[in-house]
């Protein structure tokens, strides 16, 4: 591995440093956001699901699922295009189980690219592996 190569790891992880940092005051932490890993192709991102992520019926809100895929989707989106600005043009959801709460982690991954938007793919588990939900997201660069 060459030199560039660590440089562009350290400018990488400071940018992640300061997205979390400026996320907290946002939805991201409000909703309980937390990084596990990122870059501009793949991220990861965790949840411990508690009593306020539930709906009446006592399982996880279906809307904190997909705020996870729309956060880690986008979160691999702002790594990507570090110098542009972007938005959310599509989200498509299947939810597959429920869950009661607990630790819930997201994956999102690049899929393609041009050069007005990103298409993602992204799934949400439960800490026992079981799969929630899956997400397709496309971002447009505005």
């Amino acid at each position: 591995m060459d030199e560039e190569w660590f440089i562009q790891q350290a400018d990488q992880a400071g940018h992640l440093t300061r997205l979390a940092e400026r996320a907290q005051a946002t939805f991201w932490g409000v909703l309980g956001c937390e990084v596990v890993q990122a870059s501009g192709n793949k991220a990861t991102i965790c949840l411990d699901a508690t009593e306020r992520h539930l709906n009446l019926l006592g399982i996880v809100h279906g809307g904190v699922l997909m705020s996870l895929l729309d956060n880690a989707m986008g979160l691999v989106v702002m790594l990507a295009m570090p110098d542009e600005r972007t938005v959310t043009a599509n989200l498509n959801t299947q939810f597959l189980a429920s869950s009661k709460g607990g630790v819930i982690v997201c994956e999102a991954e690049l899929v393609h690219r041009t050069k007005r938007s990103l298409t993602l793919q992204a799934q949400v588990k439960d800490d026992g592996g079981r799969l929630l939900g899956l997400g397709m997201g496309t971002y447009r660069i505005i």
